[in-house]
């Protein structure tokens, strides 16, 4: 990296509350402002925030404010000269972490603080029991945001139903299944096991929503308390956002850090930084089970680190769903063979999933993992949307052997941006095969319908939707249909296309 200073996290704190009771309930702001707190006093400097000259607020969901940087600042005693607040999207966190750290680098800010948090689980209390929180007055709409700001779907996904993370991640995961050749069978088994790797190691942190370690039959087996949600994925396979979870990182310069008096075992170095997106609508990705800006995110990462994955200690790939780190740890070259090595904090299913904020606490639990082991490094990912937009951070508590400038992402979007797809049609017509698809359930878990991704014979891709069959439904989750043939026709009355399995 160019300039006098290397990056490096000084402080990180964490905040959760697991209580039922509403009097102990926190909004988001004060569980930031704690945790920005806790972050100060994790670098040994309790006075430092009256120093931040940068407060980036993650994107809040639960509780928009319409100032959320101004009011933490205020909540810490902050006067920064710069207030952020990122747009929708997981990898909020770590894209920060990377557009800090270069602005750190080139001396275009000293010390900044990056801090989210979410309140799903006390605000849906509150509404259960219909309660008043007693909170800041919501608000939104009235701060610019930061970073990609495109709506997340097209309108002939939501159409057919492909409107939340949900309905969208099982498309990814049986294409992976038919990409591997599995079984359905064979791949509830591997869920079941991939997904007990992340829930231990959510059972050994402290701050994570559950720290009960689940058995691979108990997460892949339906029962009242785990129905299916989307096939393949049951409840205990999706992501929990009714958490209440905040985090902060501190940010700065070895020069300001030594200034500031932290001590040397509290820093940890940012290496590398990598950020791209895939095709932006799920329509038109290359496939389902690969991503080219993943790899791609990475590859830059290892680049400006200078090291290549063999020599990555410890990582947390995102986690909202079991395809997002498989697919990650593809395109990365990280093995499956032992899932747990895929997560420093249990996951968003089992840590918890706070919104966009999740990465926040990822880079936290790194952060203190690295200072433990000394010149072991650690790779963080954050995912945004639907595998959608992909940030990279590598750390170390070891300052980089010779660091390298951050190439800015632009230049390498340019390429994923061209690579090859399938024009998508919104109305489709004639012979079609499958290319991806899920099963969605109504909250009893019964059934509901199927969302399809297919080809017409011509290679243009649909999306559809099946009748109301419960017989073919239920097929649907016995045999692979990733592949099968059928017909396919336009509904103009309902406004959506319908796939009739066989030839």
């Amino acid at each position: 990296m160019p300039g006098n200073a290397l990056p490096v996290l000084i402080g990180v704190g964490q905040y959760t509350n697991r209580s039922d009771d509403l009097s102990s309930a926190m909004e988001p702001v004060d569980m930031m402002a704690r945790a920005a707190r806790l972050a100060a006093e994790d670098a040994g400097a309790p006075r430092l925030l009256s120093q931040v000259d940068c407060v980036a607020v993650i994107n809040i969901l639960s509780w928009p404010y319409a100032d959320p940087a101004g009011l933490l600042a205020e909540r810490i005693g902050a006067h920064p000269v710069e207030k952020l607040y990122t747009s929708i999207g997981g990898n909020g966190p770590q894209w920060m972490v990377n557009e800090m750290a270069e602005r750190i680098a080139n001396g275009r800010a000293r010390l900044v603080l990056i801090a989210g948090a979410e309140a799903f689980h006390s605000v849906r209390i509150a509404r259960r029991q219909g309660a008043a929180l007693n909170w800041t007055q919501p608000g939104g709409g009235g701060v610019p945001v930061v970073g990609e700001t495109r709506w997340g779907n097209s309108p002939i996904e939501q159409s057919h139903r492909a409107q939340m993370p949900s309905q969208i991640y099982p498309l990814f995961e049986n294409s992976l299944r038919a990409h591997r050749g599995w079984s359905v069978q064979e791949h509830r088994r591997f869920l079941g096991q991939f997904c007990a790797a992340f829930s231990r190691v959510a059972s050994d942190n402290p701050h994570a929503w559950f720290r009960n370690a689940r058995t691979p039959e108990e997460i892949a087996t339906l029962s009242p308390e785990n129905r299916m949600i989307a096939f393949p994925y049951t409840k205990y396979m999706n992501a929990i956002l009714e958490v209440d979870q905040a985090a902060a990182l501190l940010l700065t310069g070895t020069d300001a850090a030594v200034e500031f008096g932290v001590p040397r075992d509290r820093w940890v170095y940012v290496w590398g930084s990598g950020d791209a997106n895939d095709h932006w609508f799920v329509s038109n990705r290359v496939n389902y089970f690969t991503s080219p800006a993943i790899r791609r995110a990475g590859e830059e990462a290892m680049r400006q680190a200078g090291i290549d994955v063999e020599q990555i200690d410890f990582f947390d790939l995102y986690s909202c769903f079991p395809c997002a780190p498989q697919i990650a740890a593809q395109m990365l070259g990280v093995p499956l063979d032992e899932p747990s090595r895929l997560t420093v904090t249990g996951g968003l299913p089992y840590a918890g999933g706070p919104g966009n904020n999740y990465c926040s606490h990822a880079i936290a639990a790194m952060v203190c993992r690295l200072r433990a082991e000394p010149g072991r490094i650690g790779l963080v990912s954050g995912v945004g949307w639907y595998l959608t937009k992909h940030s990279v951070g590598i750390y170390s508590a070891a300052p980089p052997p010779a660091p390298k400038p951050r190439v800015p992402p632009s230049q390498y979007q340019t390429e994923l941006d061209r690579l090859p797809h399938p024009n998508c049609v919104a109305e489709a017509s004639g012979a079609g095969e499958i290319e991806a698809y899920t099963v969605l359930h109504d909250r009893d878990g019964n059934p509901d319908i199927a969302v399809i991704v297919g080809r017409l014979r011509d290679g243009t891709r649909f999306w559809a939707n099946t009748r109301p069959d419960r017989a073919l439904l239920e097929a649907m989750e016995r045999e692979e249909f990733v592949g099968r043939r059928g017909t396919v026709r336009h509904d103009p009355a309902a406004g959506v296309n319908l796939f009739e399995p066989g030839e």
